[in-house]
C-alpha cells in the first residue's frame, strides 16, 4: 500500500513540475493617483435658492464636492444619490458635513434647474453654478476635466470628472472618497474628519 501511495505521490509531484508555471497574480490597484486641487481662492457662485455661495463656505466641516450636470443621465444621480445616503447615514452628524454639487454645465443649469433638480436629494446638497469664467476656475483649481459633446440630431451632453472630492475642516483636499461601498462604512469614514 505504501509503495502506491509513494508511486502516486511521485507521479502527482513530476506532473506539477512539468506543468506550465501558473501565472503571476495580477497587481490590486489599492489607490488611484489624483492631483490634489489647487487653491482657487474664494470665488462667488450661486446656489440653488439664487443666494451667492463662496468656496469659504464649506470651511468649518468636512465636505464631499461633486462636479455634474442635471442633464446627465447615470453618473451624476447616481453620485448625488449616493450623497444622500451617506448624510442619512450620518444621523444628526449629517448636519456636521457639507455637500456640494458644482455644475459643468452653467449654460442650462441655472440656481432654478438646480433646485428642481436638487429636489429628489437630500435638503442639505447645495447646488452652485455661477458665470462660465467661475466654473472654468473652479474646474480648474479642482483640476476637473468637462468638455461639451456635440449629440447627434443636435443638443449636447457633457463629459466630466466622476470623483466626489473629500475636503476637511480647513477646506483642504483629502482625497477621492470611495462611494463604491455600503453608506454605513463610507459615513463611518466620514465621521473621521468631523
Amino acid at each position: 500500500m505504501k509503495s502506491i501511495v509513494a508511486a502516486i505521490t511521485l507521479t502527482l509531484a513530476g506532473a506539477l513540475a512539468t506543468a506550465a508555471p501558473a501565472p503571476a497574480p495580477l497587481p490590486v490597484l489599492e489607490r488611484v493617483m489624483v492631483v490634489e486641487p489647487r487653491d482657487v481662492g474664494d470665488l462667488q457662485m450661486t446656489d440653488q435658492q439664487g443666494k451667492p455661495r463662496r468656496l469659504a463656505d464649506l470651511s468649518g466641516a468636512p465636505a464631499l464636492v461633486f462636479f455634474g450636470f442635471t442633464h446627465c443621465p447615470d453618473v451624476c444621480p447616481t453620485a448625488l444619490f449616493e450623497i444622500s445616503e451617506i448624510l442619512r447615514a450620518l444621523g444628526p452628524d449629517g448636519d456636521r458635513v457639507r455637500a456640494l454639487f458644482v455644475t459643468v454645465d452653467p449654460e442650462r443649469d441655472t440656481p432654478e434647474k438646480l433646485k428642481d433638480y436638487l429636489s429628489s436629494f437630500d435638503p442639505r446638497l447645495i447646488g452652485a453654478t455661477g458665470d462660465d469664467a467661475a466654473i472654468k476656475a473652479i474646474e480648474k483649481g479642482y483640476r476637473v476635466y468637462a468638455k461639451r459633446v456635440p449629440l447627434d440630431g443636435g443638443g449636447y451632453t457633457m463629459d466630466h470628472t466622476a470623483i466626489v472630492y473629500l475636503m476637511d475642516k480647513d477646506g483642504r483636499f483629502v482625497a477621492p472618497f470611495n462611494m463604491k461601498r455600503r453608506p454605513a462604512e463610507a459615513a463611518a469614514e466620514l465621521r473621521r474628519y468631523l
